[in-house]
């Protein structure tokens, strides 16, 4: 049995391989360094001429898109004013091109109460009636309670009689026309509907 023992033992002896470790570790002041793959340290260096550079390119887009500009329409005021004229005004802004306007408008009806008012202070109380008459409300008005307005110098019945006349004047025409022939329809009508004088009863 030793001998067999013996044999075995110089058989691996000699199909054994050195060990060598995979890597070594050393241990200094606390800090732990392995080195493996036969890997020596060292510092690096270029060698005497060499270079090196380092080129970067950089892109940017950039899409910035803000509000137009307001378009400012101007303003127009009447208040504590004595005028009598209203305004109007409007604007449009786009990307590229911004317009605005205005304007003013006359109110007749206004300047004819301020005309009517200075007559009346300076005491021409027909020339004051006479400006309001230019309205055709006044001047229905005015018929209607039998006092007609002013024409030519004349007042009253004298007055009446120019306007009759002179019914293109009227500053209330077309509706004078039209009111005049809705008369008419129904006082022929009402002549249809009058009963017939002296009838014989069928016999």
């Amino acid at each position: 049995m030793k001998f067999l023992s013996t044999i075995l033992f110089m058989i691996l002896l000699i199909y054994s391989n050195k060990a060598i470790a995979g890597s070594t570790q050393s241990n200094v002041s606390g800090s732990n360094t392995a080195i493996e793959g036969n890997y020596s340290g060292g510092a690096t260096t270029y060698e005497s001429g060499s270079s090196s550079s380092t080129t970067t390119n950089s892109t940017s887009n950039s899409n910035i898109r803000s509000a137009p500009p307001s378009s400012h329409a101007p303003s127009f005021s009447a208040q504590s004013q004595d005028v009598c004229a209203t305004g109007a005004s409007a604007g449009v802004q786009t990307f590229g091109i911004g317009v605005s306007g205005g304007k003013t408008f006359r109110d007749m009806n206004c300047e004819r109460i301020k005309l009517s008012k200075v007559l009346y202070d300076f005491g021409m109380k027909v020339g004051a009636v006479a400006i309001l008459c230019q309205d055709e409300r006044v001047f229905e008005a005015m018929i209607n309670a039998g006092t007609p307005c002013p024409i030519d110098g004349k007042i009253g019945k004298e007055a009446l009689a120019l306007w009759k006349k002179y019914d293109f004047e009227r500053p209330d025409y077309k509706k004078y026309v039209s009111r005049m022939k809705k008369r008419e329809e129904v006082i022929v009508t009402s002549k249809d509907l009058l009963p017939v004088k002296n009838w014989e009863s069928p016999k």
